[in-house]
């Protein structure tokens, strides 16, 4: 039997399991047991400001709903049920996961997806981090790309700028200071109607081939089997500047055999994607949220393109050899749809995948239910993660092989 978990109005956390709660998965309903784990270390809990927790006897006048947050690996089944008080503030760009009790733990609606020490929680040491990027900078100092990595290292946590530092697994190699979409969850720079500050500072500047080159060397020297990767979420969509990426993928190439080069990208200029790949790029994660036009589009509002450019992209990379993984922006009540299951089914019958890399999308449940509406006949994320391990690896990572 599950109960309540919930905040008081200081964020502290209290139990009640005298109280069964309900969750979101696109109708409001009771979590079943085998949608919960129990809460993975580094899932974070907060309180979700205005919002009362829904349970089988109504909302809870003086309670406030609890939110938790994945580490990285895992893949959210449910949001939070709640009701909203009048006045209630935006929730800022988080992946909100439904959490009840179960036995006097924390449990959590989420499955498993995949497994990397380089995407563990990391501890540093007083100073050591800050140490670490001193010292590269140091010997680096006129490097543009270099510092804006290092502002994501210390205050954004990110793992592949870290990495940049740490000399291992996947690095960060940011290039694109603008976008031809206007996601609505976008992390480093929202457009009206949000009334919340983005969570990151996008780059203002435009990377040259020598600068990405500089430092996707100097990652492949030290990493044998390393990753270098273009487009990050500290910048827009890195194929608007396919000409740079290419002729640094180029001199990259041209010191070092070794390693993987990928791109992370949406998807949304075929034939920019073309010109890296003649160039040596070797991998390719695209992003998306759904496979059906509308529901995309409502998301993304893309700038000249549309969904049929970024599947005929991915249709591009698989042929031409890449490795390509998806990077599919999930969320309960929408990517579990029947007919969005049937649409991402019959895509990925028809084009090979390496991998779907299923992605909690960070953004307030509420803002995103209204943009792209609630499913018709949600048959549950566990379903929707068993439908496309049926005919592809379900993961979270890049992988090189």
């Amino acid at each position: 039997m599950t109960g309540l978990a919930y905040c008081d109005a200081k964020a502290r956390i209290y139990y009640d399991e005298s109280v069964t709660p309900l969750a979101d998965g696109g109708i409001v309903r009771e979590s079943t047991l085998d949608e919960l784990i129990p809460a993975p270390d580094g899932t974070v809990s907060m309180i979700l400001p205005g919002r009362r927790p829904l349970s089988t006897i109504g909302p809870a006048g003086n309670r406030y709903a609890l939110g938790t947050i994945l580490p990285a690996g895992y893949t959210r089944l449910l949001v939070p049920a709640f009701v909203k008080d009048r006045g209630a503030p935006d929730l800022p760009l988080f992946g909100y996961t439904f959490a009840c009790v179960v036995g006097d733990r924390l449990h959590v609606a989420a499955a498993k997806t995949d497994e990397s020490e380089d995407w563990q929680p990391r501890s540093f040491g007083p100073g050591e981090l800050e140490s670490t990027i001193a010292a590269r900078l140091a010997v680096d100092s006129d490097s543009r790309v270099l510092r804006q990595v290092a502002l994501c290292s210390a205050e954004y946590g990110c793992f592949t700028a870290q990495n940049v530092f740490l000399e291992r697994g996947e690095a960060a190699l940011p290039v694109s200071p603008k976008c031809n979409a206007r996601c609505i969850g976008c992390i480093s720079q929202l457009e009206p109607p949000a009334t919340l500050p983005s969570p990151q500072t996008r780059i203002a500047y435009e990377s040259t081939a020598d600068e990405l080159a500089r430092i996707g060397i100097h990652h492949l020297q030290r990493v044998e089997d390393g990753i270098v990767s273009f487009g990050q979420g500290c910048e827009g969509e890195p194929l608007l500047r396919s000409p740079v990426i290419a002729a640094a993928i180029e001199k990259i190439r041209a010191a070092r055999v070794n390693g993987t080069i990928n791109l992370n990208t949406n998807g949304s200029i075929t034939r920019a994607l073309d010109r890296c790949i003649d160039a040596g790029l070797q991998a390719v994660r695209i992003s998306l949220n759904s496979f059906r036009p509308a529901t995309y589009a409502a998301y993304y509002r893309p700038l000249g393109y549309a969904l049929d450019d970024v599947l005929e992209s991915i249709r591009l990379a698989v042929r031409r050899g890449l490795r390509t993984s998806l990077n599919l922006l999930t969320h309960p009540g929408v990517t579990d749809d029947e007919e969005e299951l049937t649409a991402t089914e019959a895509f990925l019958r028809e084009v090979p995948i390496a991998m779907v890399q299923t992605r909690t999308l960070n953004i307030d449940p509420g803002w995103y239910f209204d943009a792209v509406g609630r499913s018709r006949n949600p048959l549950g994320m566990r379903h929707a993660i068993a439908t496309i391990r049926r005919l592809t690896t379900i993961g979270n990572f890049t992988h090189t092989h």
